[in-house]
């Protein structure tokens, strides 16, 4: 059990710090409610997933080929600073209706699924903590040991996930237009910032 908390405070310490997807995260909760951010977090927590599979069936070596890693951080690029700007084009609308089709529902979960995945810093982690997750112990975990421990990590990744979705969407609510106005501002002008940095990234990977 105490071992159990230990892994989702660590899922809870890796989730909490603000980066790309979580700036999109609370761009989303602001603009058009709690529901399609909690989607937005479900694709993200989809992409952690599909990475820790990838780690443990020993995969994840060819994402971290130098091809890989270019191409990764070329469309991590592409994605944040068309995201940011098209944020930033209708900044002067008014707060968006939460809409509840199925078509818009999926394109909110496939959006968090691919700025997650495509964001080479998730890589990164999940190269880096979640395998020696599992190896780096002194004995070998059991089979249902990984599973317990990576649905640790998750459980506090996703109430990370659930707290910036509620303060975000509450915070439409209580603050002032001009105040989310600069909320988005700042959230989108992050993506643009984050986007240059894996553009710069992907540059000197290649030369």
């Amino acid at each position: 059990m105490h071992s159990f908390f230990t892994y989702v405070f660590l899922g809870i310490s890796l989730a909490a710090p603000i980066g790309p997807v979580k700036a999109t995260l609370i761009n989303t909760g602001i603009n058009k409610g709690f529901f399609r951010a909690w989607i937005f977090s479900l694709g993200a927590l989809s992409s952690d997933i599909l990475y820790m599979l990838l780690v443990y069936f020993g995969i994840a070596k060819f994402i971290d080929s130098p091809f890989m890693q270019t191409l990764l951080w070329s469309f991590g690029c592409f994605v944040l600073i068309y995201t940011g700007i098209e944020n930033l084009l209708v900044l002067h609308k008014t707060k968006a209706k939460t809409m509840t089709k199925t078509n818009r529902i999926r394109h909110t979960y496939i959006a968090g699924l691919f700025m997650a995945f495509l964001n080479p810093l998730t890589v990164l982690f999940w190269l880096g903590i979640y395998g020696s997750l599992l190896v780096g112990s002194s004995e070998p975990l059991a089979g249902y040991e990984i599973f317990i421990c990576s649905g640790a990590i998750l459980l506090g990744i996703m109430m990370v996930d659930l707290t910036m979705s509620l303060l975000s969407s509450s915070a439409s609510k209580v603050l002032s237009n001009n105040i989310l106005t600069g909320i988005s501002m700042i959230s989108s002008l992050s993506m643009i910032c984050f986007g240059v940095y894996f553009g710069v990234q992907a540059y000197h990977s290649l030369f």
